[in-house]
């Protein structure tokens, strides 16, 4: 008996379903991020219930799947037209329907997703659906509920606009007539030894698969798969061929420039160094230096006014501000987790980076989409932060010409790659010491601060957000006066 889920990954690794089924001790715990997708997951299934209400919602146990299928059986029988979570047991499969709706003779099928469109694995799920539920139900159509990402909250939430109804039963008619075969195929897999599957592209798409680290137990942690920006399939050839390192790789194999420099710098273990190319990015550089770090977070249902589904919302940032005497100071904003964190932002971050002098971001994209962003979304501050978007400088832009490349890199030109080759076991530069390690983790963290009810929790996570997003903009100051004093170095010896 497979689950609906279960065969979806059979679809996508039969390895990864016979690990399941065979050796679950080697399946990797979910970390938060996942955990917190799961989360997101069933806050969108409850809300989207709205949509049909007065249902009765099955409650999931899973330890008595075989009690949810009687209580589906039974409400049926009872004529409950709306059944949240409708759990069934058929043609090998246990499927459960996110929300159940009989109209007129026929049952319509609703499968909810917190997505903000259809994905194609959708299709697929939906088609084992059906295919287990058309056994005892006469099915209508079966649709696909998502988030609507054009939806803008004004008051009130409203759950009408807040979500999107697809009818996919034409694709998905389609789809069943191979459910059969595909089972079969999975059923005999599941009774022989594990499969003897290559690792490839299948092991990201369309899910990252909780058995890598078994899978993948023989790549070494710097590979072929670090080479900067070459494609997955390209990857995955070198690795078929068997050239799995950099020592592996025939000089006469097609790399780009970046690429050939990895391989490289990996074999002398020296960084490469090119002074007229740091120089160049700091001569174009106006003091005092301001550099700058956004924070944000993303909600899948909107909580404040002006708000969409999963958009960016800047919640807090830090600066660091570089005087040309060498004077630095640090300023910051974090915003109030219980209200729109941006109206505060948007006017202590004018003031804190002043009139003039250059902003200094890694990778600027980011940092400069999101005040286009606030500048259309508070007209009022309009000109004053569009004015602040022409004095953006890229930290990253040095590293990306090559004007510094460490092999520690391993093709990443991150920051969170470039700090600790650069500052090899510092504490005070290490993300790894702190509560908070990286963006997603303070995009989660501030998400879910509303809920806390604990002040002195909620007190300590602040500051913990406050001592990652500092950090990153130290980082910043240290990386430029490290390429300072490379070139100073140089041009010196």
């Amino acid at each position: 008996m497979l689950s609906k889920s279960q065969y979806v990954r059979g679809l996508q690794c039969h390895k990864s379903l016979w690990l399941l089924k065979n050796r679950p001790q080697l399946r990797e715990k979910p970390d938060a991020a996942q955990q917190s997708l799961f989360n997101t997951g069933n806050t969108v299934g409850d809300l989207a219930c709205q949509l049909f209400p007065g249902g009765v919602e099955i409650e999931f146990d899973p330890k008595n799947f075989d009690g949810m299928i009687e209580q589906t059986r039974q409400l049926i029988e009872d004529g409950v037209e709306v059944i949240y979570e409708a759990a069934f047991k058929q043609r090998g499969i246990f499927a459960m329907a996110d929300i159940l709706v009989k109209n007129g003779d026929v049952w319509d099928v609703y499968e909810v997703k917190a997505s903000t469109s259809v994905k194609d694995y959708h299709r697929k799920d939906a088609a084992v659906q059906w295919y287990s539920l058309s056994e005892v139900l006469t099915l209508g159509r079966i649709h696909i509920v998502h988030l609507n990402n054009k939806y803008l909250r004004h008051g009130e939430l409203d759950v009408q606009h807040l979500f999107r109804i697809e009818d996919i039963t034409e694709n998905v008619l389609t789809l069943v007539e191979d459910v059969p075969e595909y089972l079969a195929g999975m059923e005999a897999m599941l009774k022989a030894d594990e499969p003897q599957m290559a690792i490839g592209s299948h092991c990201g798409d369309p899910h990252s698969c909780d058995f890598k680290n078994h899978c993948w137990s023989d790549v070494p942690a710097v590979s072929v798969f670090n080479l900067n920006r070459m494609n997955a399939a390209k990857k995955f050839n070198l690795y078929h061929r068997g050239i799995v390192q950099y020592a592996d790789i025939p000089p006469t194999e097609s790399l780009s420039r970046v690429q050939r420099i990895q391989v490289e710098t990996a074999s002398t273990g020296q960084p490469l160094i090119q002074p007229h190319i740091i120089q160049g990015f700091m001569a174009d550089l106006v003091y005092p230096l301001y550099f700058f770090d956004f924070e944000t977070f993303m909600e899948a249902i909107p909580r404040f006014d002006g708000q969409k589904p999963y958009m960016q919302m800047p919640f807090q940032y830090s600066l660091h501000i570089l005087h040309q005497n060498g004077e630095l100071e640090h300023k910051e904003y974090l915003g109030d987790e219980h209200s729109d964190p941006r109206p505060g932002l948007v006017v202590q971050m004018i003031q804190d980076l002043g009139e003039q002098g250059s902003i200094i971001a890694f990778n600027q994209s980011f940092e400069i989409s999101r005040i286009k962003d606030l500048a259309r979304d508070f007209e009022a501050y309009q000109p004053g932060l569009l004015k602040l978007v022409p004095r953006f400088k890229d930290l990253i832009v040095p590293f990306r010409k090559l004007g510094y490349y460490h092999p520690d890199f391993n093709g990443s030109f991150s920051i969170k790659s470039v700090l600790p080759a650069m500052f090899p076991n510092d504490p005070e530069l290490d993300y790894k010491q702190l509560q908070v390690q990286n963006g997603g983790m303070a995009m989660d963290t501030f998400a879910n601060l509303h809920r806390l009810k604990d002040p002195n929790q909620r007190d300590r996570i602040r500051q913990a957000l406050l001592d990652y997003c500092r950090l990153d903009t130290l980082a910043m100051v240290k990386i430029y006066q490290r390429l300072k004093e490379v070139v100073n170095m140089k041009t010196n010896s």
